[in-house]
């Protein structure tokens, strides 16, 4: 019996190789992040639901309310005690929360706290610069850091606020809302408050039980938990990290020259300081100048201020805070970085020094490239804000636009009297400014390569 043939078959082999997709960047996925916060929030708030009266808010109200409180900027169009409701209020303590948290930062670490699982390098990465860890292995710790840190601040100081605002009011109920919703706003160095009739804290001027608790939780949500935890950690003022020395020296010089400049300038200004006993004027004035780097809240109106003190907001509004931290401006350490590469200069030196270190060349590069660009988008702000209001006087435009774009939040009044082009201006301002340093500072670092091949030198006259 003859063998059964086998047939010949043919197969089929797909040589196609799958296309991957380039994972999306950090920094990206994070504007994403703010963005779908921001629309979800215009939203919500421009539903009946959300305003005292009940009727529907403009959209670009709400937009801009939204925008406001994610990129905890603290700048209105419309008052937050007068115009919302409980719920309303409530939505914008979310927005601010989240905003200073981090949205992306937020989402992670209830992806490693909550759910448990592992993270994709993508994820850490994101988490990474989100939340300011210095490398890949220490973002788990940093967002847990975070997030302790974030819930005994506000913690502490809403009881700290709740027991004031109870004294102040007699109402216990009304005390423990007034005191979580401004713990929440001042760490997050947002300033929105529930005062009502754009007054901020003016009515609290008086009070230390009110301002200080909001003062000390305006300086630690502007250092961050990276700042704090170091000064913690070492103790010691030698032991401590060079960025932790920038800071802080940076902070308390800062905060004093900012307090003796609206003590000499509005002294005698019957409209601000003049206006308050003068045993009250040196914490007024503290307090101005520790609000004025990111939190925007005010004891005094920021309208009524002389020229040269609105000159020293737009100073400490646009140099901002600690990097990692809940507030906005170009940072600290920028701003540490180009004065340090001013001193050596003028005393002699091939490189930039602080404190005994070297800081690297790419390091300053970077601090100059985020300065310098920051400052020609506050240019171009300002002129844009001058061509569609056509204002008298540029100063009340220049400190609106230094203050969207530090998300400081402190107006001189004109906020709610802009047209709708100017908001939507000062809009994109607000979240650039929440996003763009950092996204800026994130791209050139991704950029940075070996370079085995230098040009040619060659001299070029300066000054």
């Amino acid at each position: 019996m003859a063998p059964e043939r086998i047939e010949p078959r043919s197969f089929v082999v797909d040589m196609r190789r799958a296309v991957r997709r380039p994972p999306r960047r950090p920094a990206v996925a994070l504007a994403l992040g703010f963005l779908v916060l921001i629309a979800i929030g215009t939203v919500v708030l421009a539903l009946p639901i959300a305003s005292a009266t009940g009727a529907w808010t403009h959209p670009l109200d709400a937009l801009f309310t939204a925008t406001s409180a994610v990129c905890v900027t603290g700048l209105v169009v419309v008052d937050t005690a007068d115009h919302w409701n409980a719920f309303g209020q409530v939505v914008i303590l979310v927005l601010i929360q989240l905003g200073g948290f981090g949205f992306m930062t937020g989402s992670t670490l209830l992806l490693l706290l909550v759910v448990g699982r592992r993270t994709a390098l993508s994820d850490r990465i994101l988490a990474q610069e989100s939340a300011g860890a210095r490398d890949l292995g220490s973002v788990r710790t940093v967002l847990r850091r975070v997030a302790i840190f974030t819930l005994i601040a506000e913690g502490i100081g809403a009881v700290a606020l709740a027991v004031a605002f109870a004294i102040r009011y007699g109402d216990v109920a009304k005390g423990a809302w007034y005191g979580v919703f401004h713990s929440i706003s001042a760490f997050n160095n947002a300033g929105f408050d529930l005062m009502g009739g754009f007054n901020s804290l003016g009515d609290f001027a008086s009070d230390p039980l009110v301002l200080v608790p909001i003062a000390v939780l305006i300086i630690l949500g502007g250092l961050g938990v990276a700042i704090v935890g170091d000064l913690i950690a070492k103790r010691g003022w030698i032991r401590l990290a060079l960025e932790t020395k920038l800071v802080v020296v940076m902070t308390v010089a800062l905060i004093i020259g900012g307090m003796l400049a609206l003590l000499v300038f509005e002294w005698s200004n019957p409209r601000t300081l003049g206006g308050l006993p003068p045993l009250q004027r040196p914490l007024n004035a503290l307090f101005e100048s520790i609000a004025f780097r990111s939190a925007g809240m005010t004891t005094i109106p920021i309208g009524q201020l002389t020229g040269s003190s609105l000159l020293v907001g737009i100073a400490l509004m646009f140099i901002g805070t600690a990097s990692g931290s809940t507030g906005g401006g170009i940072k600290l350490t920028t701003f540490s970085i180009l004065l340090a590469s001013i001193v050596s200069t003028v005393r002699g030196r091939p490189h930039t020094e602080a404190f005994g270190r070297r800081v690297s060349e790419v390091i300053v590069y970077r601090a100059m490239s985020v300065a310098l660009l920051s400052v020609a988008l506050v240019f171009g702000t300002t002129l844009l804000l001058q061509i569609t209001t056509r204002a008298d006087s540029i100063l009340p435009i220049a400190f609106e636009t230094v203050s969207a774009f530090g998300t400081v939040g402190d107006s001189t009044g004109i906020t709610p009297t802009l047209p709708d082009t100017s908001l939507v201006v000062l809009i994109v301002t607000m979240f650039v400014g929440r996003l763009g340093p950092l996204t800026f500072a994130l791209a050139l670092a991704a950029r940075t390569r070996a370079v085995t091949v230098r040009p040619a030198l060659e001299t070029i006259r300066i000054g």
